[in-house]
């Protein structure tokens, strides 16, 4: 449950100003109830199932030279993400929650913890690094 709470809370949010909003005929609650579910799957495990799996990465990591393990919610992963611009899209981002051997590296790299963004540049693993590194590496 506890990967879900936030979801679910933001979902409910988003479903009660939905139904203030048809009360009350106020159509401002509606950009609030959009803005909250578009939040919601921010949030939610499901965010992130697209892409390789980590054992597609391992396989062949010359594929994958830059990988971002992170998970829904992650300000310090929405701060990388950020501070990439445009070449986050050169590296491969795996959600930790929408794979489970993803979860197991993170996890055994970084003392048992799951500790996002865990960044993998050839064969070096960081754990937050600076963005400027992982930047510099992606060109």
């Amino acid at each position: 449950m506890g990967r879900w709470t936030s979801a679910l809370v933001l979902l409910l949010a988003g479903v009660a100003l939905a139904i203030q909003g048809v009360r009350s005929d106020n159509s401002s609650n509606f950009v609030l109830c959009v803005g909250a579910l578009v939040v919601a799957w921010w949030f939610s495990p499901l965010n992130g199932r697209g892409g390789p799996r980590h054992t597609e990465v391992e396989s062949r990591p010359d594929d994958f030279p830059v990988v971002i393990y992170w998970r829904p919610g992650c300000v310090y992963c929405m701060r990388l993400r950020g501070a990439l611009g445009k070449d986050k899209d050169r590296a491969t981002w795996i959600s930790i929650w929408a794979d489970e051997d993803a979860a197991a590296f993170v996890r055994s790299v970084n003392n048992g913890n799951e500790t996002v963004p865990t960044v993998r540049v050839g064969e070096t693993v960081r754990t937050n690094p600076d963005p400027a590194i992982i930047k510099t590496a992606l060109r």
